[in-house]
């Protein structure tokens, strides 16, 4: 693991309570593309999201990821079995694994080694599936400043990885034969206070923190009130997903 760049175990307890859930019809379709059903792996599982939701058509899950901080505040499940693993070597038999999601993630990861080893331990026709999300575009005037929050203020602070998911991995290496997905997307009712819980998960926040000595989200909180409303009002929040899946030969 020594690649290994830990940007989340610093607030693994935020990250399981604040980050929002994949849709319920992602992993329906993904199961749909599989041969078989009897083993996921879940790559850089975090605390668990996308596992839990693959529980749900999988006979087994296992859920891996780098961090023993992050699996230590997963959300326990009878149908997953947690792991610390690498992305990279994950200790899996070859050819044994019916499918392979990293939700969020594969920027992070030396990505032909782990490429490598997708293949090592997919079936034959086994799938693989990459997807993450971008930044949320907020409702009428509060977008604003929240994009001078993303780009302006958070923008020295953001690992260069980021620039990935800003590009929604089209320009991501994916040495698969690749499988056209349709449209999926996030979407919560949260009032400012649960947005801002979420925007503290980001590991610019964390970054900027360390580098200025104090917390961004009050001035946040203060830019956004005029476009948000009453800020105990609930709002449509979406995140269009964007996805790379492929199967194995």
């Amino acid at each position: 693991m020594s690649g290994f760049k830990d940007h989340f175990s610093t607030a693994s307890d935020r990250y399981a309570a604040y980050r929002p859930d994949y849709p319920a019809d992602l992993y329906a379709w993904l199961a749909r593309l599989c041969p078989g059903h009897d083993l996921a792996w879940d790559c850089a599982t975090g605390s668990g999201q996308a596992a839990r939701g693959l529980a749900q058509h999988f006979s087994r899950v296992v859920a891996t990821d780098a961090s023993a901080e992050q699996i230590r505040h997963a959300v326990p499940h009878a149908g997953i079995d947690y792991r610390v693993a690498a992305a990279e070597a994950s200790g899996l038999p070859a050819h044994s694994v019916d499918l392979v999601t990293v939700a969020q993630a594969a920027h992070w990861f030396d990505l032909p080694r782990f490429y490598a080893e997708a293949t090592r331990v997919l079936k034959p026709g086994g799938v693989l599936a990459l997807w993450g999300y971008g930044r949320l575009v907020l409702p009428g005037t509060a977008d604003a400043p929240f994009l001078r929050f993303y780009a302006q203020t958070l923008g020295p602070h953001w690992p260069g990885e980021r620039a990935l998911i800003d590009d929604a991995y089209r320009s991501l290496a994916f040495p698969f034969a690749e499988i056209a997905a349709p449209a999926f997307e996030i979407a919560v009712e949260w009032d400012l206070a649960r947005l801002l819980d979420y925007v503290s998960t980001w590991s610019a926040v964390k970054r900027y923190r360390a580098a200025h000595g104090e917390d961004p989200l009050p001035a946040l909180h203060a830019a956004l009130r005029a476009g948000w409303g009453a800020p105990e009002t609930a709002r449509t929040l979406r995140w269009p997903l964007f996805l790379r899946v492929g199967r194995a030969p």
